[in-house]
């Protein structure tokens, strides 16, 4: 069995402020209202608005809040590390070759 995708949605209601902390490489996405992030170890704030991708770092910290009247929706989903992707690509590839062989057929 693999892993596809892992994601989580958090609902945050105006006036709030949520610390967060990220645990692996993640990407954040915004839906409903537009958020306000602050990141550990970075000078910037983000101003998020709904459909606004974020890509996080791995144990980094993390501060959302939303203003308005209406909550946001915020997606947390887990980015596959790199090692896992390429252990995903070297075994499609050794499939793959491994099917040319089996079926007897050449490709030209």
């Amino acid at each position: 069995m693999r892993e596809i995708s892992t994601s989580v949605t958090f609902e945050i209601k105006p006036g709030e402020t949520v610390p967060m902390r990220i645990a692996r490489g993640t990407r954040l996405m915004v839906h409903g209202s537009p958020v306000w992030a602050t990141r550990s170890n970075d000078i910037e704030d983000y101003w998020l608005v709904p459909g606004d991708n974020l890509k996080l770092r791995e144990r980094e910290r993390l501060w959302l809040s939303v203003e308005g009247d209406r909550p946001a929706y915020v997606v947390f989903t887990i980015l596959p590390r790199c090692d896992e992707r390429a252990m995903h690509w070297v075994s499609t590839r050794i499939e793959r070759l491994a099917q040319r062989f089996r079926s007897g057929w050449r490709t030209v």
